[in-house]
């Protein structure tokens, strides 16, 4: 979207020295005629290329899985320097700063993770080609980060005052066996009893809107047994071939299409050599659903097709010892919605319709979001800006044209959402 040369000029002398107090009850449409907005969504595009320098930067500080506390750090300096009042490091290590309204309420929160599903070690350097950025992590959530940032850079130039207060969070844990640790940790303790809205920056496509929380029950199960010689012990029950007959029927369950219902085996392990019978063998689990009911229902079948391959291995082997078999939660994601018609999806698709960015399309997925949906307040999941390609993968990248135009549309909601 394209402003006046007002805006532009406003947007060159950094807008204006008094605070901007926005009339309440506005829509979409109107805050976006309003010339404090319009220079404000100027210094977005014109400060792009800033944030782009910062998405690399940011990326190629590693944050693999629950080692998050040197990016979250570095963050914690930028909150400050941007200017955000109380800026803090919680319990479980989510980085938090405000920007206060001229009430407590509403009270809005805004995230983005700092964690990657990459391992320690991984080469996280970015290369260029263009605008287009390769590396891991640099979409999911180095995106997010940088349009985080973006936003507060974009409301603290425009000095535009909300009614409700703001709160930006730069949180862990969010991918994998990071179990939404730092969303859990902030809506149960941090911020208990406290927020009323929630925005969480994950993925790039401002035209989508997670309004749907898929959750998810993850388990290592781990067999056990004596183990022995594999020649001179031959006989004997073996963890291993009961991991593979309980996989053999856990690969066998049916699930509905509608709702949408998953499962896969992810990884496997276990034995001591190839000359032995293995006292322990083990395998990761993740089944997945936007239905709580239809995850309940494959989570039964599960455990019963685990209680199987462990039966069928003693039954076959029982004179030669008896093998156990132990499930362990690692993850458990509750499933939530924030209904289509509800007033914060309305919002927002107002928003996505008022700069032309394109249809907006509801979606369900797994993200931080999933946490306040389960507990009932109203949230969404939205793209920060650009494109994505390979998510998860060593290949990742990530196209910044035009990746200005996510942060527009995350300001416009931010304002909308703060009324």
């Amino acid at each position: 979207m394209r402003f006046s040369s007002f805006a532009r000029l406003a947007a060159a002398v950094c807008l204006t020295p008094a605070v901007v107090v926005l009339a309440q009850g506005k829509t979409a449409a109107q805050l976006l005629a309003d010339p404090a907005v319009q220079a404000a969504m100027q210094s977005v595009e014109a400060r792009q290329p800033h944030f782009i320098e910062e998405q690399i930067r940011l990326t190629e500080i590693p944050a693999p899985p629950f080692h998050e506390s040197v990016r979250g750090a570095e963050l914690k300096r930028l909150f400050t320097e941007a200017g955000l009042q109380n800026v803090r490091t919680d319990a479980v290590g989510n980085i938090l700063g405000d920007r206060p309204g001229m009430q407590p309420h509403p009270h809005l929160v805004i995230a983005a993770h700092l964690d990657t599903v990459f391992p320690e070690g991984t080469d996280v350097r970015v290369k260029r080609n263009g605008n287009v950025l390769t590396a891991p992590g640099i979409g999911d959530d180095g995106t997010g980060l940088a349009s985080l940032l973006a936003l507060i850079d974009a409301m603290q130039r425009g000095k535009l005052q909300t009614n409700g207060t703001v709160t930006f969070v730069a949180d862990v844990g969010e991918e994998g066996l990071g179990d939404s640790r730092g969303a859990k940790e902030l809506f149960n303790t941090t911020l208990k009893g406290q927020i009323d809205k929630f925005i969480s920056i994950d993925g790039d496509d401002p035209v989508h809107i997670v309004n749907t929380g898929v959750g998810s029950f993850r388990y290592r199960v781990t067999f056990t047994g004596p183990g022995g010689h594999s020649y001179g012990a031959f006989g004997l029950a073996n963890p291993i071939h009961a991991l593979s007959r309980a996989i053999a029927h856990v690969a066998d369950i049916d699930v509905p299409t509608t709702p949408k219902t998953t499962y896969s085996t992810g990884r496997i392990g276990g034995g001591t050599s190839v000359n032995s019978i293995p006292f322990e063998a083990w395998f990761e689990f993740d089944e997945r659903s936007s239905d709580p009911k239809a995850l309940d229902a494959v989570d039964r079948k599960f455990k019963a097709a685990v209680q199987q391959g462990l039966d069928e291995e003693n039954a076959f082997r029982h004179d030669k010892g008896k093998l156990s078999v132990k499930l362990e939660s690692i993850g458990v994601r509750p499933a939530g919605e924030t209904p289509a018609d509800s007033a914060i999806v309305a919002q927002v698709k107002s928003s996505i319709e008022a700069l032309k960015l394109g249809t907006p399309r509801l979606e369900a997925s797994s993200t931080d979001s999933n946490v306040p949906m389960h507990l009932g307040i109203p949230a969404v999941t939205l793209g920060g800006g650009g494109s994505g390609k390979g998510a998860h993968s060593l290949g990742e990248s990530y196209d910044s044209t035009d990746a200005y135009k996510g942060v527009q549309n995350l300001l416009l909601i931010t304002l909308l959402l703060a009324q």
